[in-house]
This record gives structure tokens, sequence and C-alpha cells, in this order.
């Protein structure tokens, strides 16, 4: 894996990290400054939907964090372009189901790290 996509990935990770974080255990506190839109009465009654989501984001984590430690180069790539594509896909339905935004944050990032390693 080269630099930049190993960079890619990383902040993929990152970012779900922080995922995991807000809607795991900051979801009542931190979740009102993030989704501005949304009553403060909602976030008390989603908290176990919001942990549920956050744990799904740590099984990503999980994913790309394995296809770092796989020796096998294109059994690697493979890994890592399956949870990839499940971000990707997760990422396009919250954009049309939820808010564009989602599409940037987490689809687009992973779509361009497939794209580079596809083509790499």
């Amino acid at each position: 894996m080269n630099l930049v996509l190993s960079l890619i990935l990383s902040l993929i990770i990152v970012l779900h990290l922080y995922f995991i974080w807000l809607e795991m255990f900051a979801w009542t506190t931190h979740g009102k400054k993030v989704f501005k839109g949304i009553p403060d009465d909602f976030f008390v009654q989603s908290k176990a939907m919001a942990a549920n989501q956050g744990l799904y984001n740590g099984f990503l984590v999980a994913g790309l964090l394995w296809s770092f430690f796989i020796g096998d180069p294109v059994w690697s790539e493979k890994v890592a372009i399956f949870f990839l594509s499940c971000i990707s896909i997760a990422g396009i339905y919250g954009a049309i189901t939820a808010s564009r935004s989602i599409f940037f944050v987490q689809g687009l990032p992973a779509i361009l790290a497939i794209i580079l390693l596809v083509f790499k």
C-alpha cells in the first residue's frame, strides 16, 4: 500500500473513530452540537439507536485496521475494498435519506480510496 493510500485509509479510520465516540458515548451531549437541527429531546430518545450505529462504525474501523496487518498485499487490498465499499454505500444511503453532507464526509473519502486501490 502506498503512502497516499495509507494516509487516506488512516483518515477514514480516524473519522470513524470519531463517529464511534460521538454515537456511543457523546450522543446526548456533543451530538446536540453536531446535529443542530434536531430537537434536544430526540437525543435522549434515540440514544440506544445511535449507540448501535456507533458499534457498526466500530466494525468498519476494525476491518480497515485489519487490512493494514494482512501480509499478502492482494488479500489486504481486497479486505480494504470490501470495508471501503460498505462505508461508501452507507455514505450514499445517508446522503439520500438523512443529509447530503454525509456523502462528502463518509462516502467520498471511501470512494476515493477505492479508486486509488483499484487503479494504483
